[in-house]
């Protein structure tokens, strides 16, 4: 498949899943209620078999039923690896203890937080706001400098908390940290950053490695061309609203090109500011696999 150029600035496109947002009662004809997550294959080039990306779970009572249902499935495709994206809470204190759920999880699983799990830009308000100092922000492989999103206004103490009951059941989180693991005799390095819109972001130090190596960020729109094979976002929920094929062609979900890595945004599980899971098109599993 070959990869469309990346669209450097995804800030007017996040800014129509905003309108869409306020506008969503006058949407329902396309939008449905979603239950059960779909699976696609992403081929990449040198790839392992056996890891699987979610992203966007925002676990909460209402939406335990596809988060059961998804780490179901995940399960059976016996993964060696599993990753996610970033985005556990809906931003409540009751949502720290339903991370239990992810003690289901059969295999070893990697993750990164998101901007819920800081509380920062969840709100229309603060949404604007992020959306205006990513504009400042320095965003390349030699110059990466998110200080403009480093407002004051990110809970840590809250990302420490979901943190914590990440990893107490059995979620490795990494925080602008890199870990290198074999898969199947095959090495691969893994680097999670912390989140971007809380102004958390920053590249760790690295030595050079022959390692299949795969970067987790949760925004896309903080992503560089960095030396990888792979670029894996969320954030977006594929534009959430938007029909199928839409959200791919203004480059809020789908495959992609940065620099020389693949990336892929995935249009994730949960959703953020509605009581219910509604979106246009399904949740989803992605499952790297050989090209």
């Amino acid at each position: 498949m070959t990869d469309a150029p990346r669209m450097p600035h995804l800030n007017r496109f996040f800014s129509v899943t905003l309108v869409l947002t306020v506008l969503s009662a006058s949407l329902g004809a396309f939008m449905v209620e979603q239950r059960d997550p779909a699976v696609t294959d992403l081929a990449v080039e040198g790839a392992p078999g056996g890891i699987v990306f979610i992203a966007d779970p925002h676990v909460r009572e209402e939406n335990l039923p596809l988060i059961n249902e998804t780490i179901r499935e995940i399960n059976e495709m016996h993964p060696s690896l599993v990753l996610i994206g970033g985005d556990f809470v809906f931003g409540g204190d009751d949502d720290l203890g339903l991370q239990s759920v992810w003690s289901e999880l059969d295999a070893p699983t990697y993750a990164i937080l998101g901007n819920h799990d800081y509380r920062s830009g969840d709100t229309a308000t603060t949404l604007v706001k992020k959306l205006t100092q990513i504009r400042q922000a320095r965003v390349s492989a030699a110059d990466y400098d998110l200080g403009s999103l480093d407002d004051g206004t990110a809970d840590v103490a809250y990302a420490d908390r979901v943190s914590a009951a990440l990893e107490a059941n059995g979620v490795h989180v990494l925080r602008n940290q890199v870990v290198d693991l074999e898969i199947d005799g095959q090495p691969v390095r893994l680097v999670g950053f912390d989140d971007g819109w809380a102004g958390r972001a920053s590249p760790p130090g690295l030595e050079p490695t022959d390692a299949f190596t795969i970067y987790l960020i949760h925004e896309p729109d903080c992503a560089a061309p960095w030396d990888a094979d792979l670029i894996l976002a969320g954030h977006t929920h594929g534009g959430q609203f938007l029909p199928a094929g839409v959200a791919d062609r203004l480059g809020l979900s789908g495959r992609s090109a940065c620099g020389d890595a693949v990336m892929y945004v995935t249009r994730g599980i949960g959703t953020s500011n509605l009581p219910r899971e509604i979106r246009a098109t399904p949740p989803e599993i992605v499952r790297i696999v050989s090209g």
